[in-house]
């Protein structure tokens, strides 16, 4: 399947007094895609799911390797994709580049919670369904490494 593609312009505000993109400003940008891919790709707002359904997806693991530095008005393209089903949680792969130049690849663990209640709760089916044209398991043919 295809990943989930999003271009994020590296602005001002994400940038240390060299232009380089600092690290923490990565992690905003990874929220944006996340939200644009609920939005977009599963039909399911953040807002719409937290004020409407009573649900979250809090980040409960972040695993981060840099491979190349970003600048100011770079262009970085974020592919995402599905790598894992639990019950309550999914695991995102989120690979970066600028211009076909590898930056940054990133592996996060969501959690489906009860806004209420503060516990987990299972993946809604109708989530789950959209977030399978997504799934692409790391050892599957094709993959990114």
């Amino acid at each position: 399947m295809p990943a989930y593609q999003r271009e994020v312009l590296v602005r001002f505000a994400h940038c240390d007094p060299a232009g380089i993109v600092f690290y923490a400003r990565y992690f905003e940008m990874i929220n944006g895609v996340v939200e644009d891919w609920f939005e977009d790709a599963l039909e399911a707002s953040f807002s719409g799911l937290l004020f409407h359904r009573k649900i979250t997806t809090p980040t409960v693991h972040f695993n981060v390797d840099f491979t190349g530095r970003s600048m100011m008005g770079d262009r970085l393209t974020f592919e995402t994709s599905v790598t894992r089903f639990g019950t309550s949680s999914f695991d995102l792969c989120h690979q970066v580049t600028c211009r076909g130049e590898h930056r940054m690849r990133v592996h996060q663990t969501l959690l489906f919670t009860d806004a209420n209640a503060k516990g987990s709760q299972p993946i809604p089916e109708d989530l789950k369904r959209r977030m399978e044209r997504y799934y692409m398991p790391e050892n599957a043919p094709g993959a990114a490494v």
